[in-house]
């Protein structure tokens, strides 16, 4: 049985300051109780360590948005596995639309990345997910097949637990537009069964995530599909109402 993990994207938003508030805020609403879902939060690396300390052994976990493919060494204005997982950090978002997109980052940095987390002892969150123009064209499956394949290829993995997948149509991320559950449940589906050519013996315990708008008002239809295994929220995770209440779908 896999858990359910609902995982904020917080994006470049909020000062570390403001983080703590809305934190103490969300563990109060809470209540010190973990549910039977997975709470996490991706936030800037500044936040890190702050939120770490606010939250002690507390319900909600932390993760990053992004890493270097380094360990360390003459590379400014990166931020290494180790040094997020010191921060407080036991997650890390990799291969996110936006940094494919703005930064330029193809499937083989996405690889070097996700290696990278592994040595560190980080778990990423593999995003992968089609253009409106790749739907509209019919390749949106081929183009999910591609990320995942040239991401993944060569990776070892001993444990279920050491990969997440998300699902991200890029068309449907910010922009209010969501996928229908059947068609979110259809490419969760054919991420799976790439999973399931690429490590046989422990495809059905790696979660899958949707995301692109989940939000309140469809998260429990969405997080009903046989392989949906939770939601990888964005700015539904910066108000602490909105995320408990997709939290409390998912539970």
């Amino acid at each position: 049985m896999r858990r359910p993990l609902i995982a904020g994207n917080w994006k470049m938003n909020k000062l570390p300051s403001e983080a703590t508030g809305w934190l103490e805020e969300l563990l109060a609403s809470l209540g010190g109780a973990a549910g039977e879902a997975q709470l996490l939060l991706n936030v800037p690396a500044t936040h890190l360590a702050p939120m770490s300390r606010l939250k002690s052994d507390g319900p909600v976990e932390l993760g990053a948005q992004d890493l270097s493919a380094h360990d360390q060494g003459a590379y400014t204005g990166e931020v290494s596995g180790a040094m997020l997982r010191d921060a407080g950090a036991r997650y890390v978002i990799v291969g996110h639309s936006e940094r494919r997109a703005y930064h330029h980052e193809d499937d083989e940095l996405v690889a070097a990345k996700l290696r990278a987390a592994q040595r560190n002892e980080l778990v990423p969150i593999l995003c992968v997910g089609e253009t409106e123009r790749e739907r509209d064209a019919g390749e949106a499956e081929g183009v999910v097949l591609r990320q995942m394949e040239g991401a993944l290829a060569g990776l070892e993995l001993i444990d279920a637990n050491q990969l997440v997948v998300a699902y991200e149509p890029v068309w449907a991320i910010g922009t209010g537009r969501t996928a229908t559950a059947a068609d979110a449940q259809q490419m969760s589906r054919t991420v799976r069964g790439a999973l399931e050519r690429l490590y046989p013996q422990l495809a059905s315990g790696i979660r899958v995530l949707y995301g692109g708008s989940m939000k309140p008002a469809n998260a429990a239809e969405l997080l009903a599909q046989e392989d949906i295994d939770g939601g990888l929220i964005g700015g539904a995770s910066l108000e602490v109402d909105d995320l408990l209440a997709i939290y409390q779908a998912a539970s």
